[in-house]
């Protein structure tokens, strides 16, 4: 099959996920497989004058000329040094213009917030398991790195090497179902949202879901992916069997049964211990759920928080910074007996929007006055009145991101809206389990055990509490929010939920700040500002809590001391050791490793 399919098969699954989410940015994102072409217009390249002086004024003019030539590129010099952006340019996904063409075989593929972004020229996209094979053995013979890539929606871009990269988009097929067992086996390519549908007249769908759907099946696994619920695991234990090819023992199939060690090791393998080609997952019945929402304070969560833990087979916290406005958001099956709720909205939904609303049109008039003139244009401004409540968040946080006055009462908007959203929802479970994640944004999201469920420790609280306090002591311009999901442990010993303990429970808790703006700049101040956010969270709270980071959510540092730091602290929860020596046995190249890898968990000739 061609190249141009398996572009356009990337395409179509990239923009199906920015459809549904409705984020107006979607147009300004890169597909996860996306080619620069050289420029389509080659009268627009010119040289600085087109004009040949005549011979009587040659002697005039060349000095003149000069003169130009050296302004011009003095004014690029001083240009250049006078933006001072990091050498990691995470602002870059916001240029809007290339001042060269790129070569026609280097790819540009970026994760879908546009915070990290690589150029290749190796891009591979096997159709069978047969042509997989074939690309890592060749690969491994040449000793060229093919990192696996799947749907490019991890936040910091742990599939991404500019070294060469295989994605598994085209394959996609769900190869076998067991009713009886409520078992199904798909090619590791294939989305989520595409499993469920496929699998949904057999009766049986996933256990658990993420926030969203268009992962691919062998990424949301490998990095250790989670929905909610106290008493469900994160999804690698929904992992029965998988088929890996590796690149020094081939095609291999671990299971617990036929290599237990390998097995939970390799279940959240992080791509580093073999390209991930098929997995048996178990499933259970389909079923329809009952969502309900309801605004809540941290008092009232204190006294009822066991209960809403141990009662609830789905249960989420979004707390609001500067405000004490809690969301609970809890989803349980649909009574057989009592059937869904019978419930009126006390509010509709333009009237829930109307705050948010009345704030973007007083704060345009502060920030954008122009706008709001008689002579501005009438489609200068989409309506406001056929936005989600994430699109006019972004709207409203683009007007001044940072001002943290600004954040404030877009805050206290948020906290308005959901207050007259309160009510039910009844759907199917991957319907009602998704949560629409707004634009692009940096996130940070730690795990940390929560004692059982028998016994909550009541730790998950205490933290948000301390990381509240900081943010109103540090005066972070922090928007919302700040969302809390608890897990049962895992057996995967890579998982930050992993434990021995069967009864024991982790908490989760991510922190957001949005890239609502094109200009580089300001996406610069927010990334900064950003992670300002997280290495105060950081320095503050990890060690206290013994809180890790989401593997698809960590990010490398940069300075040296906190780089080793980093590893330490990693080698502390994690078996790094057995890890490493994986590698070594199943990718002795390292073809499938990547900068990220490779700094995480150096292995011991490296250190």
């Amino acid at each position: 099959m061609s190249m141009a399919l398996s572009l356009r098969r990337s395409v179509r699954a990239f923009h199906h996920y920015h459809h549904h989410h409705a984020n107006p940015y979607s147009n300004l994102l890169k597909a996860l497989y996306s080619t620069t072409s050289p420029n389509p217009n080659p009268n627009l390249a010119r040289p600085f004058s087109s004009l040949s002086p005549s011979p009587s004024s040659s002697g005039t003019e060349f000095p003149k000329y000069l003169g130009y030539l050296a302004l011009f590129l003095g004014c690029g010099v001083a240009t250049y040094y006078s933006f001072p952006f990091s050498d990691s340019a995470k602002h870059k996904k916001a240029q809007l213009f290339r001042y060269a063409p790129l070569p026609e075989d280097l790819h540009t593929v970026s994760n879908w917030s546009g915070t990290h972004e690589v150029q290749t020229r190796v891009f591979h996209q096997p159709e069978s398991l047969e042509e997989l094979e074939q690309v890592v053995k060749n690969a491994n013979e040449k000793k060229q790195k093919i990192r696996p890539v799947g749907s490019g929606l991890s936040p910091n871009g742990i599939g991404l090497t500019r070294a060469g990269m295989v994605n598994l988009a085209l394959m996609d097929k769900v190869l076998e179902v067991d009713e009886e067992k409520k078992r199904v086996r798909v090619q590791a390519g294939i989305r989520v949202q595409q499993l469920v549908d496929a699998i949904k007249d057999h009766g049986i769908t996933l256990q658990n879901f993420a926030s969203i759907r268009e992962q691919q099946i062998g990424g949301i696994v490998q990095v250790g992916a989670h929905g909610t619920g106290a008493r469900l695991p994160p999804i690698d234990e929904q992992v029965i069997s998988m088929k890996l090819v590796t690149p020094a023992k081939r095609t291999i199939e671990v299971s617990k049964e036929k290599d237990p060690e390998l097995f939970y090791l390799a279940r959240c393998g992080l791509g580093g211990l073999g390209v991930v080609a098929e997995v048996t997952l178990q499933c259970v019945e389909r079923q329809q759920l009952v969502e309900h929402t309801v605004i809540s304070d941290m008092k009232e969560i204190k006294k009822n928080h066991k209960k809403l833990l141990s009662e609830n087979k789905h249960v989420k916290y979004l707390y609001i910074p500067y405000t004490d406005s809690v969301v609970v958001v809890t989803c349980n099956p649909v009574s057989k007996w009592k059937g869904p709720p019978k419930f009126k909205p006390k509010y509709s939904h333009d009237e829930a929007m109307q705050h948010a609303r009345d704030l973007y049109k007083e704060s345009l008039k502060k920030y954008r006055p122009e706008v709001t003139t008689a002579e501005s244009s009438e489609d200068s401004e989409p309506d406001i009145n056929e936005l989600s409540f994430t699109e006019l968040r972004d709207k409203l946080l683009a007007l001044d991101p940072l001002n943290r006055d600004h954040v404030i009462q877009v805050n206290q908007a948020e906290a308005e809206f959901w207050r007259k959203s309160e009510g039910y929802r009844v759907g199917w479970s991957d319907e009602i389990l998704g949560f629409d994640c707004g634009g692009q944004q940096w996130v940070s999201e730690t795990c940390f055990p929560a004692g059982t469920l028998a016994k909550p420790s009541m730790k998950d609280l205490e933290y948000i509490e301390d990381l509240k306090k900081l943010i109103e002591k540090e005066e972070i311009p922090a928007p919302a929010p700040i969302e809390q999901r608890w897990t049962a442990c895992s057996k995967s010993s890579m998982s930050p939920a992993s434990s021995s303990a069967e009864d024991d429970i982790f908490s989760w808790v991510g922190i957001i700040m949005y890239l609502p703006t094109m200009d580089a700049r300001q996406r610069k101040e927010i990334t900064e500002e950003f992670f300002r956010y997280r290495r105060l969270s950081q320095t503050q709270l990890w060690d206290k809590y013994s809180a890790y980071e989401h593997w698809a959510k960590i990010e490398v540092p940069k300075d040296k001391d906190e780089l080793v730091a980093l590893q330490a602290r990693l080698r502390r929860r994690f078996p790094v050791d057995e890890y490493n020596k994986a590698r070594k046995e199943l990718d002795p190249n390292g073809i499938l490793s990547n900068n990220m890898l490779g700094k995480l968990f150096p292995s011991p000739d490296t250190i």
